[in-house]
């Protein structure tokens, strides 16, 4: 099979089926990673500790998600050269992203280790799970780099659209993940730490796995040492696009900061129960979050072709495909989803499943909306848009962090579960709108006999 793919030509509806099938079974497998952890962690160590890891999905997510964005950014000049044929600028493309992934990975890293200890402070961590919160958090943040190697490489890889290979590349980290935290936590009984310490080392083996197999498989992404040195003109333009995806990620990780933080104020049984839901919900996600790094890719190789009417065509395909999903999430999440509470909870389940009920409850009627915001705010991403995606994680971050301050307020629970339901309504609307009006002025400019500028 191709190591490669252009996604400029061929039926759009089938093109985007075809791929983010890969897609979403590799972030299936992607959330192992923290299910084993939390598994693992919640049935061999206890409530408290899963309550513990719990507490930092907020913290992580507002660090990684920023380098996710940053990766995904600074790739999308590489998908639209290859789908413009431009071979050699998909390899300047390439080089400068690892240069400028390097020096953010040295700069988050430093500064996050240095912060912790005030963020978890900041954030009302229960005392009775502060030390375990801070072993876990730090340990991951200082394994940065291993978790941002696979991430660059396997962004690369799809944007020239092969979501295979990295599908391959994680199955076999998430089983080697499993296999360290059985070691760790349980033979070593080395806690909350060993934990961390399996996700880091087998991300780390993934990112490693993807750099062998892109020297032995993908000469097109095979960079020079002229390649790593810097090109103002595209490295600003990769910064351009990177930094407003990555604050994107970070904007709407601050709501989630701020949600963990009134979350925080219910006590540490609370926490637990949340983080059950939130880790079966996450699983049920990953149906429409694969469409979302597809219309990336898709829209970043069409764009790049000035190939406009195929990302129209692409992003309705995903849209009949992101519905059907949302909706099958949606009655998962509402049927049977609680009973997979016992996966992470080994004590005072009968507190808890009630109350991952009402979270599941909560946001199993809202996945609509949720896969419309990974669907547009992908796809304008991939066609170059990047300021518009920031404003909707802006909308995300005031709905999420609004419901949670009034929910911390009255110490209600139930408020907490409606935070980002609340705030995917309003940003999934807002970038549906988004992109409406951004069609209208394509529409208008091609019937006036305007050219449509390319948007790298």
């Amino acid at each position: 099979m191709a190591v490669q793919k252009d996604m400029t030509v061929g039926d759009p509806a089938r093109l985007v089926l075809n791929f983010s099938i890969p897609v979403i079974l590799g972030n299936i497998f992607q959330q192992f990673y923290s299910m084993t952890d939390s598994i693992i962690v919640g049935q061999y160590v206890g409530t408290k500790a899963l309550a513990a890891v719990g507490s930092t999905g907020t913290i992580t997510f507002l660090i990684l998600g920023f380098t996710w964005g940053l990766c995904a950014g600074f790739i999308v000049p590489l998908g639209q050269r290859f789908g413009a044929g431009d071979m050699k600028g998909v390899k300047k493309a390439a080089g400068n992203a690892v240069t400028l992934s390097i020096i953010f990975a040295v700069i988050i890293t430093a500064l996050s280790v240095a912060c912790m200890r005030w963020l978890l402070t900041i954030m009302n961590t229960p005392s009775d799970i502060f030390d375990m919160a801070y072993d876990y958090v730090i340990i991951i943040c200082a394994g940065l780099g291993a978790q941002l190697l696979y991430t660059l490489l396997s962004t690369m890889l799809r944007a020239l659209g092969n979501s295979r290979d990295p599908l391959i590349l994680l199955v076999m980290s998430a089983s080697l993940n499993i296999v360290l935290d059985l070691v760790f936590v349980i033979n070593f009984n080395m806690g909350v730490a060993g934990a961390a310490w399996a996700t880091v080392i087998s991300q780390g083996a993934a990112g490693i796995a993807a750099w062998v197999y892109i020297v032995l498989r993908v000469p097109t992404l095979c960079v020079s040492i002229k390649d790593l040195v810097p090109d103002k003109d595209l490295m600003m333009g990769q910064l351009r696009i990177g930094l407003p995806m990555g604050f994107q990620f970070s904007i709407t990780a601050i709501g989630a900061v701020v949600l963990q933080a009134a979350l925080n104020l219910l006590g540490s049984t609370a926490v637990a129960a949340y983080t059950a839901g939130e880790k079966i919900e996450s699983l049920l996600d990953q149906l429409y979050f694969g469409l979302g790094a597809t219309m990336a890719s898709y829209c970043a190789q069409n764009a790049g072709a000035g190939k406009f009417d195929r990302v129209k065509q692409g992003i309705h395909a995903a849209d009949k495909q992101g519905f059907i999903s949302a909706i099958v999430a949606g009655l998962c999440c509402i049927t049977f989803g609680k009973y997979l509470t016992y996966l992470f909870v080994s004590e005072e389940i009968e507190i808890i499943l009630p109350m991952v009920e009402t979270y599941l409850y909560c946001v199993g009627f809202f996945m609509i909306p949720l896969a419309a915001i990974f669907i547009y705010r992908n796809a304008l991403q991939g066609m170059g848009y990047s300021l518009i995606p920031m404003i909707g994680g802006v909308i995300e971050l005031f709905a999420r962090a609004g419901v949670g301050i009034v929910a911390g307020i009255n110490k209600s629970y139930l408020g907490v579960c409606f935070a980002s339901p609340v705030a995917w309504l309003t940003a999934g609307v807002f970038l549906m709108a988004a992109y409406a009006v951004l069609e209208k002025k394509r529409l208008k400019a091609a019937a006036t006999g305007l050219q449509t500028p390319h948007l790298y």
